[in-house]
């Protein structure tokens, strides 16, 4: 199941590296194959990151995500690996990729997978009235 997202996937100087700022990315789209049965599957899947010192591009980004197409995987397998690309990639401070998954047979399945960079530590929250 492993894609060559090397050959894909792009990225770009964070144009603020000095700071924390979060990218979140919305793909509504995102199709693969049960592995079991051959039949599509059908997820939404969000990205937020801060990145370090890269970016990556959405456009190789829509079309890495349009190459699992004729993939089978298992949703948990299939959210995982695209976060260990993603983190390959980039090599960003905090990265979650949120899989929500259309029903099948019933159930909706709903995959979240995090990676945090060695010795980062998140901003504490600010509440304004």
């Amino acid at each position: 199941m492993s894609k060559d997202f090397v050959s894909v996937l792009d990225t770009f100087e964070s144009p603020a590296t000095e700071r924390d700022y979060t990218i979140r990315i919305t793909m509504p789209e995102f199709t693969c194959l049960c592995p079991l049965t051959g039949q599509p599957d059908f997820a939404e899947f969000q990205l937020e990151y801060i990145p370090d010192q890269l970016c990556v591009e959405l456009k190789s980004l829509k079309l890495y995500m349009g190459s699992f197409r004729d993939t089978a995987a298992f949703h948990e397998a299939i959210t995982n690996q695209i976060l260990t690309n993603l983190v390959a990639l980039t090599a960003p401070r905090f990265m979650r990729l949120s899989a929500d998954w259309n029903v099948r047979g019933g159930i909706y399945t709903t995959v979240v997978v995090e990676h945090r960079k060695a010795a980062w530590e998140a901003a504490s929250r600010v509440d304004l009235p």
